[in-house]
């Protein structure tokens, strides 16, 4: 179809001007997404994120060497860990894509141009056109508008990622304190249980201690020779755990950490309306409902694009030996014969409620999670200040008055070392417990705030996964 009329040219060249001018609108941030993934992760954790480029690589290394010349606090491990994990920053890398995929969304397929030309005896033919995606033209409002939510679904699963490095980050911390601590005590309960073991051999090689007797001092001094290798493989372990999240190798792997656990609040926090909290601030709550509006998204530009699919229009020029140059558009349209469209829509229409039900579904596991969470804070804490109260110090006791019985001559050496034993026993769930405790506040505050249950990865999940319903 082909005619001259100068308006329609004119027509035509304007849908050109409009699909570079729209074109150009689509264009880059200057900060990929990571101030608003830092400003998220800084609000429930207290720590920022940076993402680590080459050129920063020697301030950054200074900066890490600074924090780890001084024993580390939660606060500092989780600083490193934030600035370091390399698979943190390989989730902040796909803020990149997603936003690759939001200026692409914005800009329309490049043209088509076309070029033929015939010779038949003396006469010469030659047609020329460039063809514009108008269909990809008229949906780049929707396609914007999908990509940018997908965009902003990115920046809460990197903010998620972040979350639940600094709560595994804090979880290891109080773990590798509590083990070295562990180490500590056992190896004083060695020395003695040796001492003791010394002891009745010489009694018994007098006759004053049973051969009973003897073994049973013999088997403490054992068991406690054996616990003291579990509890230092233990704290390897703990701090090899640690040195993964913080991302840590060489020289940076001889950090040095507290002798000791700290010591328990005065009081537990008491939290109001702690589900309410919950469902606004947890990041995995709002990536559902991020997803489920995306995919509503998705559901509505499959429907605007169901019937016609492929729609190209644009300019035709054509010559022919001795006649005047003609000049006009073509347009190329998909006949909707065998493909109505019906399948994209009802894909998208089952993807929707798919994402509506786990909407909900997430809903229902924060309001759980973080019950169980603050019942396990409260637990913990009563238990931890039980031991420190009531347990330990009753140890203690009666550990004073069967040594002042032993010093009278009222209790036998047996007496005294089977005391020791169960002191020890005291003072190593004392321990545990006051490590609980920690590890269960850590966990109460990702549950508030982070993402619930679960461990740092670093692969992106698959809460975009229910919006990407294509209408292409």
């Amino acid at each position: 179809m082909q005619f001259q009329p100068k308006a329609s040219r004119f027509k035509l060249l304007a849908i050109a001007l409009s699909a570079v001018v729209l074109s150009g609108c689509a264009t880059f941030s200057s900060d990929g997404g990571l101030d608003a993934v830092s400003t998220l992760t800084k609000e429930r954790t207290g720590q920022s994120v940076q993402r680590d480029k080459p050129e920063n690589a020697s301030a950054m290394q200074a900066s890490l060497a600074q924090l780890l010349a001084k024993p580390l606090t939660p606060d500092t491990a989780v600083q490193v860990a934030l600035a370091n994990n390399g698979g943190l920053q390989a989730s902040l890398a796909e803020l990149r894509v997603a936003e690759a995929d939001l200026v692409q969304a914005g800009r329309v397929r490049n043209p088509g141009f076309s070029f033929s030309k015939l010779r038949g005896g003396e006469d010469t033919e030659i047609d020329r056109s460039i063809m514009f995606d108008f269909v990809g033209l008229l949906t780049i409002p929707l396609r914007s508008g999908l990509e940018q939510r997908r965009f902003e679904q990115a920046k809460l699963q990197a903010a998620s990622q972040a979350v639940m490095l600094a709560s595994d980050t804090r979880t290891a911390y109080f773990s590798a304190v509590a083990a070295q601590q562990a180490v500590g005590y056992a190896e004083q309960v060695v020395v003695a249980s040796e001492a003791g073991s010394d002891l009745a051999q010489r009694l018994a090689k007098v006759g004053n201690w049973s051969k009973l007797d003897q073994a049973r001092q013999q088997g403490f001094y054992s068991d406690a020779t054996t616990q003291l290798a579990r509890s230092r493989h233990n704290a390897t372990a703990s701090r090899e755990q640690l040195t993964r999240l913080m991302g840590l190798w060489g020289t940076g792997t001889a950090f040095k950490l507290p002798e000791r656990l700290p010591d328990l609040p005065k009081a537990p926090n008491e939290v109001a309306n702690i589900e309410t909290q919950a469902m606004s601030q947890r990041l995995d709550v709002q990536m559902a409902k991020r997803n489920t509006e995306a995919t509503a998204s998705a559901l509505g530009l499959s429907k605007a694009t169901g019937f016609i699919n492929v729609f190209d229009a644009g300019y035709i020029n054509k010559s022919q030996s001795g006649k005047p140059r003609e000049n006009g558009y073509q347009i190329s349209l998909e006949l909707p014969i065998f493909d109505w469209g019906g399948a994209r829509t009802a894909r998208a229409e089952a993807t929707y409620m798919q994402s509506v039900f786990r909407t909900a579904d997430t809903a229902v596991r924060a309001r759980s999670e973080v019950r169980e969470a603050y019942s396990a804070y409260r637990t913990t804490y009563d238990i931890a200040r039980h031991y420190r109260d009531e347990v330990v110090p009753l140890r203690k006791r009666i550990s004073d008055e069967v040594l002042l019985r032993y010093n009278g001559m009222l209790a036998s050496v047996f007496e005294l070392l089977s005391d020791s034993r169960d002191q020890v026993t005291a003072v190593s769930a004392a321990i545990d417990a006051q490590r609980d405790f920690w590890i269960a506040e850590t966990e109460l505050q990702a549950a508030i705030n982070g993402s619930g249950g679960g461990s740092f990865s670093p692969m992106r999940g698959g809460a975009t996964a229910g919006a990407s319903a294509q209408a292409h």
